[in-house]
């Protein structure tokens, strides 16, 4: 209980997600083959497809075995090999050999196949892989980079883009920021969506005097100004470590710099006060919003009612359930949990059964967060009869037990020599995969032992 439902926002890398042009499609339909009287030899390597998913074709990373597979792929295949085509082998084998092998394998299909004029996304290939590779510095990506350069392909924001994704993907940030700043020193800077990728990462692994460093650097240097998804995650990242004053002064600085804080911004804002139980500046936030003419959205209520229920304030969270209704939105199950919590925190479990109740009369469908909040609470309160009834529920949906739920749940048991029924709740958070046999056998085991010291002390019956 207490933590903030993950369904509060979407995550910020969705802001940053695009697709390459570059890739063939991630998967591509199997149809079994049809019957035939005579059967392939079953050490040939599959056929590729013109398009598809880079399969594994090559099963060895020796490369005297890799030219032999594709000699005779090539060889087998009915139709011309495109570039498509070259590029899939190539990717398949990049997969499990070492990067000069994969260098060596594109110089013989080149040498075999006269017609395969390598481009950018073939280079590419190499690149990710030159990314991924173990290495203390940048030299085997920038030998691909001027590999590419030797073949008259100048790299472009595209080749930029793969090579601080691939280096991010391994945790590479330092090579990542290094290697973006020489590709912009030669007119390949990074665009909006590789830059605040970047930000991103730093923000994760890096203080923020680092990632502010970084920025300024890009802007002074090359021209690249931060806009509002790179604020939005600057404010995401410092209210995920509770320093509120300094998200409010970024949105100062991006008022500043011409951008205006959507509800993505001051919801994340919102989310920060709320982390730390403080429901009047969240409220704050909220005001604020409405002045600017931002309209709230059902993520902005949810944060809010969460909040003030966290903090004790249930009335006040219930006074914006009915602003939410008013506003054309409609409460959903993290609505409804939120304030059950709430009422639970403050000892009324049997008004956030109510709540249920209403809840269901209007349609919508309590979830397992909701059942778990209400058992903690119901326990909490020594309401175990009505505390069975819900768990009963719980077991006929085939929800699991929360942690907290089920540790409440076996020590209110145990407390009032219900020890079979512990036992069968134990069985059930084991079966039902809620927890593992050592954590659920373990509060179990502590449970008990409290109990029978209690009864040696005439605590318990």
């Amino acid at each position: 209980m207490g933590k903030i439902p993950p369904s509060f926002r979407p995550a910020i890398s969705n802001s940053l997600t695009r697709k390459l042009p570059l890739e063939p499609p991630t998967s591509i339909p199997h149809h079994s083959p049809e019957k035939t009287t005579k059967k392939k030899p079953p050490q040939h390597p599959k056929k590729p497809q013109a398009s598809g998913k880079a399969e594994a074709l090559f099963k060895s990373p020796d490369l005297s075995s890799a030219k032999k597979v594709f000699n005779y792929i090539v060889s087998t295949t009915k139709y011309s090999p495109d570039l498509r085509f070259h590029n899939t082998l190539l990717q398949s084998y990049a997969s499990i050999s070492t990067l000069n092998d994969s260098i060596s394998l594109l110089h013989h299909m080149i040498k075999t196949q006269p017609s395969f004029s390598p481009d950018r996304s073939t280079h590419h290939v190499l690149l990710s892989q030159s990314c991924k590779a173990p290495d203390s510095s940048l030299s085997a990506v920038n030998q691909i980079l001027n590999l590419m350069i030797n073949n008259g392909l100048k790299p472009n924001q595209v080749t930029t883009d793969i090579a601080i994704r691939s280096l991010c993907e391994v945790g590479r940030i330092d090579h990542a920021v290094e290697l973006v700043k020489e590709l912009s020193l030669k007119q390949s800077p990074p665009d909006n969506y590789t830059f605040n990728l970047l930000v991103k990462n730093l923000c994760k692994c890096r203080t923020l005097s680092t990632v502010y460093s970084f920025i300024d650097h890009m802007k002074s240097s090359f021209g690249i100004k931060p806009d509002l998804v790179t604020y939005t995650i600057l404010i995401d990242n410092v209210c995920t470590s509770k320093n509120l004053r300094e998200a409010m002064r970024l949105v100062g600085v991006l008022n500043d710099s011409g951008f205006k804080p959507d509800c993505f911004v001051y919801n994340t804002i919102m989310k920060g006060y709320c982390m730390l139980s403080k429901g009047s500046e969240a409220i704050e936030v909220y005001k604020k919003m409405k002045e600017e003419g931002i309209e709230p959205d059902l993520v902005t209520y949810n944060t809010l009612i969460f909040g003030l229920s966290k903090s004790g304030r249930v009335k006040e969270a219930k006074k914006y359930l009915d602003i939410l209704v008013e506003s054309g939105h409609f409460p959903d199950a993290v609505t409804y949990t939120s304030l059950m919590n709430g009422m639970c925190r403050e000892g009324n479990a049997l008004g956030a059964m109510v709540l249920l109740e209403e809840m269901e009369r209007k349609g919508c469908t309590p979830n397992s967060c909701t059942y778990n909040t209400l058992l903690h609470g119901l326990c909490k309160c020594r309401l175990m009869e009505k505390g069975m009834d819900l768990y009963g529920a719980m077991k006929l949906a085939g929800m699991k037990l929360e942690t907290a739920s089920y540790a409440t749940l076996v020590r209110a048991l145990c407390r009032e020599g219900r020890v079979a029924e512990a036992y069968e709740v134990f069985d059930y958070a084991v079966e039902s995969k809620s927890l593992t046999d050592v954590a659920a056998y373990s509060t179990l085991e502590v449970t008990l032992k409290w109990l029978k010291k209690a009864r040696e002390q005439g605590l318990a019956v």
